[in-house]
């Protein structure tokens, strides 16, 4: 099993899908600092909560030239539904089913709930450099207070 890429590594640049159906990924971020978010699933309490955090904080992220991108395994028409309803100013992006670059940052993973097991989402968050370095990552991230710390981090870098 190989290590995953933590503080000080290049990001991986694997392509990610958006709402509207186009190709991203994080090499075109670059000459920009990035903030990552990976969260569980469109539309659920905490996954929503975030969001919207994020999405209120949006204007200070560009402000301070930042980008911003929430990364979900849901599909592109799930992520354009999700944006619409909760009116979400931060871009999302749908990350492959397999071999996706939460596969490769090792936060894809194996979960227990109800004694059922099964694959899901680690709720983790990268600030990535203008060069495409890994800076900070927060891993179970507890959404509450979430968007503005990173903001305050993003902002220091």
């Amino acid at each position: 099993m190989s290590t995953r890429p933590d503080i000080g590594d290049i990001l991986p640049d694997i392509a990610l899908e958006t709402p509207e159906g186009g190709k991203l990924s994080p090499s075109g971020f670059k000459g920009r600092k990035l903030v990552l978010f990976f969260y569980p699933k469109d539309d659920t309490p905490g996954c929503t909560t975030e969001n919207k955090d994020f999405s209120a904080l949006a204007g200070e992220f560009t402000e301070a030239g930042v980008a911003l991108l929430g990364i979900s395994k849901d599909p592109p028409k799930k992520h354009a539904k999700f944006i619409e309803k909760h009116a979400l100013a931060a871009p999302l992006a749908s990350d492959a089913e397999e071999n996706g670059l939460a596969d490769a940052l090792g936060i894809w993973t194996e979960k227990t709930m109800y004694g059922r097991t099964y694959m899901g989402m680690e709720r983790t968050t990268f600030l990535v450099d203008a060069e495409g370095r890994i800076t900070r990552v927060w891993r179970k991230v507890k959404v509450k207070g979430h968007a503005e710390e990173v903001l305050a981090a993003a902002r220091a870098l």
